[in-house]
């Protein structure tokens, strides 16, 4: 394969977004509600395929990359195409990573992200659905962050607000377990969701 679009074309998913197969020089490294990703072996790089109906949403976030070149929290992106989105492969753990195996978040990282999403704003973006699995805290200890198609949405969003909240309210404190299971984590992710725990509006 020497393009990325014929690398792309050998992934295979069904009506139901399961993947079927593809090339041997991927690797498959996550799978979201819209996309897998795959590392691209021997490179430094990642190629992100969405689901049949979900296809527009790579012109939105190769348009939204573009935005926020240069942006060192983000990744660089590299070619886009009809399914697809070549960018950084990033080296490390996702936040929820982090809590699930007890490695600490410092107020310098809620600082660094606070920091990322203001240099978004600043290009005209309006930094949306901002959660615990699209911010990687990387093998070298810097601040990623991922899938930012929701950046252009007009209405405000308040995740990380109240995420913020919740580390400062919270986190933080001695009593606080720094190592919490994934399946309780999820809880937490639906309780909130349905409005269930507190909203930290102030």
């Amino acid at each position: 394969m020497n393009t990325y679009e014929a690398l792309a074309s050998t992934v295979m998913i069904n009506k139901k977004n399961r993947l079927i197969s593809y090339d041997d020089t991927l690797q498959l490294v996550g799978t979201g509600r819209s996309a897998f990703v795959f590392r691209i072996k021997s490179t430094n790089k990642a190629m992100k395929i969405f689901f049949p109906n979900f296809t527009h949403i790579a012109n939105e976030e190769e348009e939204i990359y573009e935005m926020l070149q240069y942006i060192s929290y983000y990744p660089s992106i590299y070619e886009a195409g009809a399914n697809y989105i070549v960018i950084d492969f990033i080296d490390g753990q996702t936040l929820f990573e982090c809590m699930t195996y007890g490695k600490v978040i410092t107020s310098v990282h809620i600082k660094e992200i606070d920091l990322a999403l203001s240099l978004a704003s600043a290009r005209g973006l309006n930094p949306s659905d901002i959660h615990l699995r699209n911010i990687f805290l990387t093998s070298i200890g810097e601040i990623k962050i991922i899938d930012v198609a929701r950046f252009r949405q007009t209405k405000d969003c308040v995740q990380w607000h109240n995420l913020k909240k919740a580390y400062q309210r919270h986190y933080v404190k001695a009593y606080f377990p720094k190592k919490i299971s994934a399946p309780l984590l999820n809880m937490i992710a639906i309780l909130y969701k349905k409005g269930l725990i507190p909203f930290y509006k102030t």
